[in-house]
C-alpha cells in the first residue's frame, strides 16, 4: 500500500509520502537510542508536565485533528472530535495516576531475610509501535501516553493509509516539550518493519491489527527475545436474554456494530438472542439499523460513513454475498451504496450457518449477523466456538446469568447491559486469536517496564556466617 491520504469519501488521493530511505530510517534508530540515554533519567515532575502540555495542545486542535482524521480514514466528524477528546484524557489520565504507578511496591522483608526488599519499576528502552488505520489517534496514543510517561521512546510505524495523523503525533510531543527524539514517526512500508524490530536498539514492540500481522511480530520478537503486546482484532458476542430491556439493548447494538463505519475491533458483531425474544428484539434492532444515516462524514448529522478503503468495502460486499448464497436472510441493507466512494449499507443478517466465511471471520464494516439461541449455555458456547476473544457483551437482569457469563465466555473483557469500550482506568486487551498482553491503566504502562526486585541485606557486621546457609539458591 502506497503511504497517501486518499479520502474514503470520494476516493481522491490527496497527498503521497515516500518511504523513509534506508539511512533515514537508520538516523531515526540512532536519534531514539539517544534520546533515550538520557530520557530515562528525567524527572517524573518532568514526564507530568510534558504530558499535561501535550493534552493542552492537543486540546486545541481537536477540531483540525478531527478534520484531519475524517479526510484520511472516514470516521464522521463527530466520532472523530470524540476521538481526539479521548486521547486527551488518556494524557492527562497518565499525569495524574502515573506518578502513583511508578512507586516502589514494598515487599515483606522479614519474610525474605532482609532489611529492605521492593520492586522497582524502570523503562525498557526503545519501543516499536505498530498501529493501525480505524482509530489512527487514539490506538497510539494509547500505546504513547503510558509509554513516555514511564521514561521509554517510541517509534510508531501506524498505517500507510493515515500518514498526517502520525506525523500530527510526532509534532504534538515535540511542541508539549518533550525532549527530541523521544517519539518519532516513521513513514515506511510494511516490509521494512522486520528491519526495525531486529535492531538491537530496538527492545520491544506493541501492535494492533490481523492475526497475520500479529502472528509475523510476535514470531520476529520471539526470534529476538522481545517482549510484545499484541491486540488483534475481535468478533465480540452480544448476548440477550429475556430480562433484558431490549429496547436500550437493540440501541446500543446498533451503536456498538456501526461505530467508527463499523470498523472497531471492540463493536458487537454477533448477535446472540434468546428465542423468547427473538422476534421483538429483531424487528426493533432492523428498525432502527434502517433508520441510520449514511452519508459525508463531515456533515454533523452522517451516523455512517465510508469505509477506510476500497479493498475493505469489497471484502465486506463478499462476505454477505456469501453468506446470502449459503441461505442467510437480509433483514435490512445488504449491499453497496450507490454514490462516489467506498459506503455500505449498514446490514443486518440472519440465518447464519458454520459454511459461511463470517461465521469465523471478522466482518470489518457494518454488518451485523443474528442467532436465535434456546439458551445462555448455547449462545456462549457458539460465541466460544470463534478464534477471537476480544470483547463481550450480555444483556441480562438475572444475577445467575450475569455469573456464569462471566465465568465461562473466553475474552478479555466482559461487559454487562453496556457496550464494550476502552477506559484509561481499565486494562483492555483479549485472549485467544485476539492477542495478549494488556494496555491502559498501570497494567498497559508496566507492560514495557522492568520489574526488578531489590533485596537489601543487614550490614556486614550484622550478620553471622551461617545466616543462609538453609536457603535455597532459587
Amino acid at each position: 500500500m502506497a503511504i497517501a491520504t486518499t479520502n474514503p469519501t470520494t476516493g481522491e488521493t490527496l497527498k503521497t509520502y515516500e518511504p523513509l530511505s534506508d539511512e533515514a530510517l537508520e538516523e531515526k534508530i540512532a536519534r531514539a537510542a539517544t534520546a533515550y540515554a538520557s530520557y530515562r533519567l528525567t524527572s517524573v515532575e518532568d514526564r507530568v508536565g510534558w504530558l499535561r502540555a501535550a493534552a493542552d495542545a492537543l486540546e486545541a486542535d481537536v477540531d483540525a485533528v478531527a478534520e484531519l482524521m475524517t479526510t484520511e480514514m472516514g470516521k464522521t466528524l463527530v466520532a472523530a472530535k470524540a476521538e481526539a477528546t479521548k486521547c486527551v484524557t488518556a494524557l492527562r489520565f497518565y499525569a495524574e495516576h502515573g506518578p502513583a504507578y511508578l512507586e516502589p511496591e514494598r515487599k515483606d522483608a522479614d519474610a525474605v531475610n532482609a532489611v529492605e526488599a521492593y520492586v522497582t519499576w524502570q523503562p525498557l528502552g526503545v519501543v516499536l509501535a505498530v498501529m493501525p488505520w480505524n482509530f489512527p489517534l487514539w490506538q497510539a496514543m494509547r500505546f504513547a501516553a503510558p509509554a513516555l510517561m514511564a521514561g521509554n521512546v517510541g517509534l510508531l510505524k501506524h498505517a500507510s493509509n493515515v500518514p498526517q495523523t502520525a506525523l500530527y503525533m510526532e509534532e504534538l510531543f515535540r511542541k508539549a516539550g518533550f525532549p527530541a527524539d523521544v517519539f518519532q514517526t516513521l513513514l515506511i512500508g510494511s516490509g521494512t518493519i522486520e528491519r526495525v524490530l531486529r535492531d538491537d536498539r530496538v527492545v520491544a514492540a506493541t501492535l494492533t491489527g490481523s492475526a497475520p500481522a500479529g502472528q509475523s511480530v510476535a514470531s520476529i520478537a520471539g526470534d529476538a527475545l522481545k517482549p510484545t503486546v499484541l491486540e488483534l482484532g475481535g468478533s465480540d458476542p452480544f448476548i440477550v436474554m429475556p430480562s433484558a430491556d431490549l429496547e436500550a439493548a437493540a440501541g446500543v447494538a446498533v451503536t456498538s456494530r456501526n461505530q467508527n463505519n463499523g470498523q472497531s475491533c471492540i463493536s458487537a458483531k454477533r448477535f446472540f438472542v434468546h428465542r423468547d425474544v427473538a422476534e421483538e428484539f429483531t424487528r426493533v434492532f432492523a428498525e432502527k439499523i434502517g433508520a441510520l444515516t449514511v452519508g459525508d462524514p463531515m456533515d454533523p448529522d452522517t451516523q455512517v460513513g465510508p469505509l477506510a478503503t476500497e479493498s475493505g468495502v469489497q471484502d465486506v460486499a463478499d462476505y454477505v454475498e456469501d453468506a446470502v448464497a449459503k441461505g442467510a436472510t437480509v433483514v435490512v441493507g445488504g449491499k453497496r451504496v450507490d454514490r462516489p466512494g467506498w459506503f455500505y449499507e449498514p446490514t443486518l443478517l440472519t440465518g447464519i450457518t458454520p459454511e459461511m466465511s463470517l461465521y469465523a471471520e471478522e466482518v470489518f464494516g457494518p454488518v451485523a449477523a443474528l442467532w436465535t439461541v434456546d439458551s445462555l449455555e448455547e449462545a456462549i458456547e457458539i460465541a466460544n466456538s470463534h478464534p477471537y476473544g476480544l470483547g463481550s457483551n450480555l444483556w441480562s437482569e438475572d444475577e445467575g446469568e450475569r455469573a456464569r457469563f462471566v465465568r465461562d465466555i473466553e475474552s478479555g473483557m466482559a461487559f454487562i447491559n453496556g457496550m464494550t469500550t476502552s477506559y484509561p482506568e481499565l486494562p483492555f486487551g483479549g485472549v485467544k486469536q485476539s492477542g495478549y498482553g494488556r494496555e491502559l491503566t498501570e497494567v498497559g504502562m508496566r507492560a514495557f517496564m522492568n520489574a526488578k526486585t531489590v533485596w537489601v541485606g543487614a550490614p556486614s557486621s550484622e550478620q553471622t556466617a551461617g545466616s543462609t546457609a538453609g536457603s535455597a539458591a532459587e
